[in-house]
């Protein structure tokens, strides 16, 4: 995803996070991967109203025992001088309760991998089977939805709406789903204490450090309560310190909210810690053991 989709994108986001909330008193359902980061407008056609999905099964029902399972997944990028095979081939699966870090070089596609597992791309060929969906298949509309019920996404960049406060930010993605006010307030307040930010209900996002930005972004990432929570460098932009601190919070809040966590990430100490490494290599996967990757001095 390029940086001017991506600012496209806030763009649209804070215009939607407007009309979330002063139409909220109307009760307008509306449905949005508002939590999700990309894509978060492909359930919003003009002139019609997407129906939520109120119940996990109703995607798309598929009989799986891994939570995440990749089948043949190739991805290609056509281009005048022709085309980039970012990776192919690439099958693998994932277990409930898991947390798995995928390695590489920059450019090796971890983030494009990612993106297409929560539906925010699509493969050039192969099938990707998710929390009951067989995501690739999804249409628009319904791929939003899948976002919004069953995915939890943090990016490198925290992507807040500065407009907004700490407690707006996080409860914004059940107001997308159209919960009430005051019920989604109280659980953005509980999620802001899960992260150690109840003091900074009321701060805007600029007010807030680096750390506190992102530790924020994973409260709204997880209000929620998604099975499946994807991370892209989500300390790429933090200094070691405060990177450590995210880190360990992604740990606890995979432990006790016995999430699936997919991370992308440079920092192999952190890889270490994970149940499985998979390495991206040219367009190639294997998995690594963790205990395998190299100590930081």
């Amino acid at each position: 995803m390029t940086t001017v989709t991506l600012q496209s994108l806030f763009g649209g986001i804070q215009f939607f996070a407007y009309l979330v909330l002063s139409a909220h008193a109307e009760r307008t359902w509306c449905s949005s991967s508002w939590s999700n980061g990309g894509g978060l407008f492909a359930a919003l056609g003009v002139g019609r109203r997407p129906t939520l999905i109120r119940r996990r099964v109703d995607l798309h029902p598929i009989t799986q025992d891994p939570l995440v399972r990749v089948e043949g997944l190739s991805k290609v990028f056509r281009s005048g001088e022709g085309d980039l095979v970012l990776f192919e081939n690439l099958s693998f699966q994932v277990e409930r309760g898991t947390m798995l870090a995928i390695v590489g070089q920059s450019g090796s596609g971890k983030s494009t991998l990612l993106h297409i597992l929560g539906a925010l791309d699509r493969p050039s060929k192969g099938a990707v089977y998710c929390a009951n969906s067989q995501v690739n298949t999804l249409s628009e509309n319904d791929a939003a939805e899948f976002r919004n019920r069953e995915i939890g996404y943090v990016w490198q960049f925290h992507y807040l709406l500065p407009e907004f406060t700490a407690l707006e930010n996080v409860a914004m993605p059940l107001l997308a789903r159209g919960q009430e006010l005051t019920a989604a307030q109280q659980e953005a307040a509980r999620w802001l204490q899960q992260v150690g930010l109840e003091a900074r209900a009321q701060h805007r996002s600029g007010e807030l450090s680096g750390g506190e930005q992102q530790r924020l972004a994973l409260a709204r990432a997880l209000i929620t309560r998604p099975r499946l929570l994807l991370a892209d460098e989500p300390t790429g932009d933090l200094d070691g310190r405060t990177a450590e601190i995210v880190f360990e919070l992604i740990a606890r809040l995979h432990r006790e909210h016995q999430l699936t966590s997919l991370i992308a990430t440079h920092n192999l100490d952190f890889a270490r810690r994970c149940h499985r490494v998979l390495r991206l290599d040219r367009g190639r996967m294997e998995e690594i053991m963790p205990a395998t990757l190299p100590a930081s001095g």
